[in-house]
């Protein structure tokens, strides 16, 4: 017995976890998400019966088939990402997709912005808010 777990142990350590216990285990990695994403998580799980990083990863595992899909043309929601076509032409599963990506590269370029630093090389003054409003 002691054999077979150091050989497990082993095989886990070198890669091959699969062969080492006949099937592929997840891995276990942090990732940030939005506050928002992992509350809606822990509702959706609750009522699937999934805690919330479960959720996540089914939505993520969703994601990944809508992109692969065949029922989603990539050129479609690249028209309408590039104004080429209109949002509202969409089936409501194609708008979806657009939604997901818009907000992924609005996060991304959000996420670039660094005011503080550009208004201070240029001498500006300035004043922040917090989530209500209010000057900080």
């Amino acid at each position: 017995m002691i054999e077979t777990q150091q050989s497990v142990v082993a095989d886990c350590y070198a890669g091959n976890t699969a062969a080492a216990i006949g099937h592929h285990m997840g891995t276990t990695s942090s990732l940030r998400i939005d506050d928002e994403l992992y509350d809606a998580a822990k509702v959706a799980g609750f009522a699937a019966s999934r805690s919330a990083a479960q959720q996540i990863a089914h939505w993520a595992l969703i994601g990944r088939e809508m992109e692969l899909s065949h029922r989603v043309p990539a050129r479609d929601i690249a028209d309408v990402l590039a104004g080429k076509a209109r949002y509202d032409d969409l089936t409501p599963h194609r708008q979806a997709v657009v939604r997901a990506e818009w907000t992924e590269q609005i996060e991304s370029v959000t996420e670039s912005l660094d005011f503080e630093s550009e208004f201070t090389a240029e001498g500006r003054s300035y004043v922040e808010s917090d989530e209500h409003g209010n000057v900080e």
